[in-house]
Order: structure tokens, then sequence, then C-alpha cells
């Protein structure tokens, strides 16, 4: 079977998504990876992650 293609955040949400947050931009595509492409999930994920730091 072929692997299911996901489509990707363009480079300018990932920027902003990790302005916003105070995340990486690695970390954002990590969190998109897990949870998928619902702005507020993934702003909040990004601010607990940036939390427990």
């Amino acid at each position: 079977m072929a692997e299911e293609q996901r489509p990707a955040l363009k480079a300018e949400i990932v920027r902003d998504l990790a302005r916003e947050s105070g995340a990486t931009e690695q970390q954002i595509r990590e969190i998109v990876s897990l949870i998928g492409f619902d702005r507020s999930s993934i702003i909040r994920e990004a601010r607990l992650l940036k939390k427990n730091r």
C-alpha cells in the first residue's frame, strides 16, 4: 500500500504559529504531525510545550 500523503503547512504559516506561540518551527511541525491542522489546538499545544520547558 502507498503511504498516505498529508498536506503540509506552508512555511509562512509555520513561522506565524511559531512566533505566536513561542515554540520553534520544528516543534510546530511535530505538533501538526501529531494532532493535525486545527490552529487553536496547535497554539494550545505549543504554548503548553514551551511552558513545560
